[in-house]
């Protein structure tokens, strides 16, 4: 069994929750902990609560403080690297916040901070699923649609750190209309939400669907309905699922296309679907993907980290400076 002589604290800040691990030099989380978000006190109660978070989750850990060399937050929207400023979150209304200088003061520990996807892709990259590549594109599918961009192992963020939004291309002009203003992203077909919706609109043109049967039993439409009516061969559930596979496939195709990466990992709640997905998925992307008749082929896989990716990415984030 390996003994590691260095740790490091990962924090990864979501709209509901803030996550907080000690994680080792393999990429193994050895305690973790978490709190409510409540962003709407505002920022300073936050980040108040996240550098408690951070002390205890150290003091419940037992880990020598001189053995751990520094804490990576994962935050949501753009974050400056060079200057350590949180420029506009969305998600948790922040503008313009110093969060790795107050951070710093806070807890005493050298901070490194990075968009929360970027953290999560590296976790995938550092222990995941696309461990040991030079090249990887990591994609998550929930209520939106996350990514992370890392090639020949440096995360790529663009000139202003806000790089890397896949989700926001658009797969269909003039389509439906995505959170961010445009129609047709990316997002608003192959996310949770988008799913959702196809699944909605399945409904309301076939009253006979088994998925209203679903939906009366569960009390809700969900990502799962149409899955779920697919395997009891419902047509119109099968359709709904065949579309949301042939647009995720869309959007990959023009990932692979323009990055040609070692590997594409997709992550979210609909892949616990597994073979399910990834069969019919792989099939049409290794059809349409431009590279299809090369020797070297991009790999697609499903992420294996789960909600862990972000705490080991963020906490890997030193690695990268």
């Amino acid at each position: 069994m390996a003994v590691f002589n260095k740790y490091y604290i990962g924090v990864d800040i979501g709209g509901t929750n803030v996550k907080c691990g000690i994680v080792d030099d393999g990429g193994k989380i050895l305690y973790k902990q978490s709190i409510k978000t409540e962003s709407d006190r505002g920022y300073k109660e936050v980040v108040q609560d996240i550098a408690k978070l951070v002390q205890e989750v150290v003091e419940t850990s037992n880990i020598p403080l001189k053995k751990i060399e520094w804490l990576g937050v994962g935050c949501p929207g753009i974050c400056n690297k060079d200057t350590g400023i949180v420029e506009v979150s969305n998600n948790l209304n922040w503008h313009n916040v110093p969060l790795l200088t107050d951070l710093a003061k806070l807890t005493g520990f050298p901070v490194h901070i990075d968009n929360d996807a970027n953290a999560a892709a590296y976790g995938e990259f550092i222990a995941g699923a696309a461990k040991g590549t030079s090249s990887a594109i990591i994609i998550t599918l929930g209520t939106g649609v996350g990514s992370g961009i890392i090639l020949n192992k440096k995360m790529y963020s663009g000139m202003n750190y806000a790089g890397g939004e896949i989700g926001h291309m658009v797969i269909e002009a003039d389509g439906a209309e995505c959170t961010c203003g445009r129609k047709g992203c990316f997002e608003a077909y192959s996310s949770a939400t988008g799913l959702i919706r196809m699944t909605k609109e399945a409904l309301e043109k076939d009253r006979g669907s088994k998925m209203h049967e679903l939906v009366e039993l569960n009390g809700k439409i969900s990502a799962r309905t149409a899955w779920n009516a697919a395997k009891l061969e419902d047509k119109s559930g099968k359709e709904v699922v065949e579309k949301f596979i042939k647009y995720l496939a869309c959007g990959i195709t023009n990932v692979i296309n323009i990055f040609q990466p070692d590997i594409v990992c997709i992550g979210g709640g609909v892949c616990g679907e597994g073979d399910n997905l990834l069969k019919p998925l792989k099939k049409i992307v290794n059809a349409e993907v431009f590279s299809k008749n090369s020797n070297k082929k991009t790999d697609l896989a499903i992420c294996k980290l789960g909600n862990d990716a972000g705490i080991i990415g963020a906490a890997m984030l030193g690695k990268l400076e």
